[in-house]
């Protein structure tokens, strides 16, 4: 059983046993991104990911554990191998609370209710998906590979399937000059969906990526704190109709909002709304240097 360092994870995966059926992304063009660079894209055959799991099985024993299966999009391979991955992994470690995985929106939007009804019969209990903006125009500039509707199209499939959803945005991908297109077009987009949870990360530009670059030459002017809260604010007030979980569970976020939309979302943006005011206060000493990973 063998992982590139780090192994990319959600962080409510982080003590999750990895397995993988992939290597790498079969997009990998995303502008922001920094992942999977130095790998090509590979399926790993039923019989590796078979052995895989008997590996797990000596070292792990019969404990209590949930699994979270990489690499980036899972769903990619074909729906008949995935699923006889599952119901091993599921024979074998017969007390697994929840397995999961990442899946690419573009993928999903393609497979068929039948294939996806098929994976959640097997055990697959969570999809996480990168939305990143419902901006259109967003979406095109970080070469996404979707389209807002093909997103909703995903994501309805994924819980009319029966697995739960995760969706992720990034606040400040939309830049000082885009943020309030990208709160209500991405509101838009998960009003319509209506994931099991909404989980929020922050712009941090990353070098060799080509939205570094994009930003290098002046093409693109990172958002500052301000612009980010209140970003996230007009997100906040735009979803509406929707019972999702919201949670910044990042490292990278400014302030950790958590709440059941629509019944804390009153109290959501309470939680931004003195600190907005005081950088707003002070919004004449803010820079728009933007955050830049100096690791991955």
């Amino acid at each position: 059983m063998v992982y590139e360092l780090p192994p990319f994870r959600p962080p409510s995966e982080a003590y999750s046993m990895l397995l993988r059926v992939t290597r790498g992304c079969p997009w990998n063009r995303c502008t922001f991104c920094g992942m999977y660079k130095s790998m090509r894209f590979e399926k790993k055959s039923v019989e590796d990911v078979k052995a895989d799991i008997d590996a797990a099985r000596e070292f792990y024993g019969d404990r209590s554990m949930n699994v979270f299966i990489g690499d980036a999009d899972s769903p990619v391979i074909k729906t008949d191998d995935f699923v006889e991955i599952l119901q091993y992994l599921r024979s074998t470690f017969p007390t697994i609370e929840r397995v999961t995985s990442y899946g690419r929106a573009k993928t999903i939007s393609k497979l068929t209710p039948e294939k996806l009804k098929r994976l959640a019969e097997a055990g697959l209990d969570r999809l996480h998906v990168g939305l990143e903006t419902g901006d259109p125009e967003l979406l095109k500039f970080i070469n996404k590979g979707a389209t807002p509707e093909q997103m909703i199209t995903a994501g309805r499939k994924v819980k009319e399937a029966g697995i739960e959803l995760s969706e992720y945005l990034m606040l400040g991908l939309g830049g000082a000059d885009g943020w309030e297109s990208h709160a209500r077009e991405s509101a838009a987009v998960l009003n319509a969906i209506d994931p099991n949870f909404i989980r929020v990360r922050t712009m941090t530009l990353i070098p060799g990526t080509p939205l570094y670059e994009a930003y290098e030459k002046g093409e693109y002017k990172p958002a500052n704190i301000l612009e980010m809260l209140l970003e996230e604010r007009l997100l906040i007030e735009s979803l509406e109709g929707i019972s999702s979980e919201f949670h910044s569970d990042h490292v990278s976020n400014l302030v950790p909002v958590y709440g059941k939309l629509m019944d804390d979302k009153e109290e959501m943006l309470e939680t931004l709304a003195p600190i907005i005011e005081r950088i707003e206060q002070n919004k004449d000493k803010l820079s728009n240097e933007p955050r830049i990973a100096t690791v991955m």
